[in-house]
C-alpha cells in the first residue's frame, strides 16, 4: 500500500525521532533515506553519529538529489530531511527558486509513484521573522512551497512541537 506522511516542526523539535520510532512501528527493517551534503567535518561527525544511533534493523542510503533512482518497492522509507534535499537543488541551481521547485516537485512525484510508506521529515523554517537576507528569503520560499506540496500530497501531516506530535492532517 502506499502511504505519504511528513512529520513538520522547527529544529529539534522531535521530527526525526517521531519518524524513526513510527517507521520502526510499521516495519523491521525500514530504510533511512539521508539527504545530506557533508559541508564539513564536524557536520561529517553528525552524519557518523546519527548512522550508529540507528539500529542494524536499519538500511541505510545516502542520496541528495535523485531520491528516485532507488527502488523503495513496499518498504517504509523515512525521507529525513526535505530542507537538506531543497538545499542542494537550491544551491545547484544557483538560488532559482522557480527551477529548484520545479525539480523538485518533479523528483517528489517519481519517488512516491512507487507502492512504499514515505515519511518525509521537514522544518518550519517561516515561523520566525523575515529575514533581511534576500538568498534566505528565496530559501525560505522554496521550503515553504515545497512543504505545501508534500502536505497537500500526504495522507498524513504531524507537526512536532516540543516533542509532541499534532496531527495536523
Amino acid at each position: 500500500m502506499k502511504k505519504i506522511l511528513l512529520v513538520t516542526g522547527g529544529q529539534r523539535s522531535g521530527k526525526s525521532g517521531y519518524a524513526q520510532q513510527l517507521a520502526l512501528s510499521l516495519s523491521g527493517h525500514p530504510v533511512y533515506l539521508a539527504t545530506s551534503r557533508i559541508w564539513d567535518e564536524e557536520h561529517r561527525r553528525r552524519i557518523e553519529r546519527h548512522q550508529q544511533d540507528r539500529g542494524k534493523e536499519w538500511e541505510n542510503v545516502e542520496e541528495e538529489k535523485f531520491l528516485s533512482r532507488h527502488s523503495f518497492e513496499n518498504k517504509v522509507v523515512v525521507i529525513d530531511c526535505v530542507t537538506l534535499w531543497s538545499t542542494n537543488f537550491f544551491f545547484d541551481n544557483e538560488a532559482d527558486v522557480e527551477k529548484s521547485l520545479a525539480e523538485l516537485k518533479e523528483e517528489f512525484i517519481r519517488l512516491t509513484s512507487q507502492t512504499a510508506t514515505f515519511i518525509f521529515v521537514t522544518n518550519e523554517i517561516g515561523l520566525g521573522g523575515t529575514s533581511p537576507n534576500e538568498i534566505q528569503r528565496k530559501f525560505t520560499d522554496l521550503v515553504g512551497w515545497l512543504n505545501q506540496f508534500i502536505a497537500q500530497q500526504a495522507d498524513e501531516v504531524i507537526c512536532m512541537i516540543s516533542g509532541i506530535p499534532v496531527k495536523i492532517k
